[in-house]
């Protein structure tokens, strides 16, 4: 009796010591590192669609696509919905008197991808590279005004410009070429003109796998100073055709499809209608228009390029494209935008003003003939667009039909992107489609890159008698302290442009999204952007 009792305590002896090693161990401190244990949970992947490659994702170079640079690296600053500037990696800012110096108070704590401190040596660093190669940066009028750069200690940073820059707050918004590479991802020569060793950011997301022209995944930086992303991987897969990329969305093998022109908005209709997923279009971002090419062809004629604006049905355009998500531009920039509401001529259309301008330059129409002919020499005008961009080609396919009616042969040429951007820059085009930047550039930073041979603004305006005094007033009104003067020097910048019809307007263009029910946080922001941050699935 005596023995059974002892060996009843002794069981319930160990039971107790066995249950308080168990509940020590459950309440002490786990040995296993952060990420595995993000690991065990269930891992939170979104899947886009883009019709090209991202690029190498070099922060000061062009060879990229924006969404993918600005998805990894940050600037000092960051342009907020409102258009008010608002703090990014730099807290704060004083300007001095004189409009010259910028002094910068740097966010400390912060660090890159690979753990390395943010700090001014590191800004130094990434802006001494930019200035040294200011020939790839000449659209950029900020890099030109920069004339020296300073760190006054580790967390703070000067930036003296040889003249009062009015817009240089806003271009240090730009997704490129101002952002920061940590150090590690320099090539050995220190010039990232060159191939860096690797994308290295402040940004909220880290490139983790890349093949080219077939995805790109990015994972979260664990690193990230400001607010982290719900979802813990992006995967970005390349298909240029908008048909499989519809495909691929209702097959659920992508989550979103967001962005103008990557599907028509024939099917972006489709897909609203069918009631089967959520949908967004933005406000409206920026200028769909056409470069009319002054140094060139046929459109070197003013008659010529005014018979082109006017016969343009822009009604039929918006209706049987856009659905009405779209306004009809009558301008360069919509007057929304700063010194932008001027009052210029809406050339709505007119099919017989068409016609007679043509006549009066001496395009006639032979009888029994499609075209106008002039000399033994046919109107005819090359249309260049991005061949992957469907909502560009259905636009020219509608033009081609139009000016047949006026008697004029628009050639079409949908060529892919590397093709079409060289055209651009040799203006190697009769018309060209494109559009402005939107905000936070438009309009000084694209009125800027008008003097840049590379862009084909410059080479559309480069036929004109006054392109040199255009050039010219463009670099003082950037300069101009005086608001009046300011407005005054656009008024006359942009009134001339008009009228020397150089640029065709067809819509003040918007972005749209399409994704599924599970999807939450959908937003927009700049034209380039896809603003990932509070995006979640349920």
């Amino acid at each position: 009796m005596v023995l059974r009792k002892n060996r009843f305590y002794l069981s319930m002896t160990a039971l107790v010591f066995i249950c308080a090693l168990l509940a020590a161990g459950c309440g002490a401190p786990s040995n296993k590192p952060a990420n595995q244990e993000t690991e065990m949970k269930e891992e939170k992947v979104f899947t886009i669609a883009w019709q090209r490659d991202i690029g190498v994702l070099n922060p000061h170079l062009y060879n990229s696509q924006m969404f993918a640079q600005d998805f990894i690296y940050e600037n000092l600053l960051k342009y907020g919905k409102d258009g008010k500037i608002e703090p990014a990696l730099a807290e704060s800012w004083e300007i001095s008197e004189d409009g010259k110096e910028y002094t910068f108070t740097l966010r400390k704590g912060v660090k890159f991808s690979d753990g390395s401190d943010f700090n001014a040596e590191i800004v130094k660093k990434n802006y001494d590279a930019v200035l040294k190669a200011k020939d790839n940066h000449s659209w950029l009028e900020l890099v030109s005004q920069i004339e020296s750069t300073e760190v006054v200690d580790p967390y703070t940073f000067k930036i003296t410009l040889s003249n009062p820059y009015y817009p240089a707050l806003q271009e240090l918004t730009l997704v490129r070429p101002m952002r920061f590479l940590g150090a590690a991802g320099f090539p050995e020569s220190g010039e990232t003109s060159e191939e860096i060793k690797e994308p290295i950011g402040t940004g909220p997301w880290v490139l983790a796998e890349h093949k080219k022209d077939e995805y790109a995944v990015f994972v979260r930086n664990e690193h990230y100073w400001g607010t982290k992303p719900k979802i813990d991987k992006v995967i970005v897969k390349v298909i240029p055709d908008g048909d499989t990329i519809t495909a691929a969305f209702e097959n659920k093998e992508i989550d979103m499809i967001y962005g103008s022109g990557l599907i028509s908005m024939d099917t972006f209709n489709h897909l609203r209608e069918s009631g089967n997923y959520d949908t967004q279009i933005s406000h409206p971002l920026l200028t769909r228009v056409i470069g009319l090419n002054s140094n060139k062809g046929v459109t070197n004629e003013l008659p010529v390029r005014l018979a082109l604006q006017y016969a343009v049905n822009k009604p039929e355009i918006i209706d049987s494209i856009f659905y009405g998500t779209e306004k009809i531009a009558h301008s360069l920039f919509a007057k929304n935008f700063p010194y932008c509401d001027i009052n210029l001529e809406e050339r709505e259309f007119n099919l017989e003003k068409a016609q007679q301008l043509l006549e009066e330059a001496g395009w006639k129409n032979p009888a029994g003939k499609e075209f106008r002919e002039k000399d033994g020499k046919t109107l005819e005008i090359d249309m260049c667009f991005d061949g992957a961009n469907n909502i560009d080609k259905t636009i020219v396919q509608i033009l081609q039909a139009q000016y047949k009616k006026a008697g004029i042969k628009l050639n079409l040429i949908g060529e892919e992107s590397q093709s079409f951007a060289q055209r651009q820059k040799d203006g190697n085009f009769g018309m060209i489609i494109g559009e402005t930047w939107g905000t936070p550039y438009d309009p000084h930073s694209m009125v800027a890159s008008m003097r840049a041979p590379s862009h084909f603004d410059y080479q559309a305006q480069a036929g004109l008698p006054m392109k040199k005094e255009i050039d010219e007033k463009i670099g003082q009104v950037l300069i101009t302290t005086d608001e009046v003067t300011r407005q005054q020097m656009y008024n006359e910048i942009l009134g001339t442009l008009h009228d020397q019809a150089v640029y065709l307007p067809i819509s003040y263009t918007t972005n749209i999204a399409v994704y599924h029910k599970n999807v939450e946080g959908v937003e927009f922001n700049n034209s380039y952007e896809i603003p990932l941050i509070n995006i979640d699935k349920k």
